[in-house]
């Protein structure tokens, strides 16, 4: 019984004390987040690109 009072109380919390930003809001934010997520994956591969040539480099150079 502790967990549906838990739950019901969550929910009621939700519907009276949070304040929900605007739909035009949630939407302009939810692009930010998409298009860093995608500059962020980006500039990781890259980066690792980079190390891995630089590795391979590196090994080539050692074995020779």
């Amino acid at each position: 019984m502790k967990v549906v009072n838990y739950i019901s109380e969550a929910f009621e919390e939700l519907k009276s004390n949070v304040t929900w930003p605007e739909w035009a809001e949630v939407q302009r934010l939810t692009i930010v987040v998409a298009v860093f997520s995608v500059v962020f994956a980006l500039a990781t591969a890259g980066i690792d690109e980079v190390f891995a040539k630089a590795l391979a480099g590196f090994f080539t150079w050692i074995k020779a």
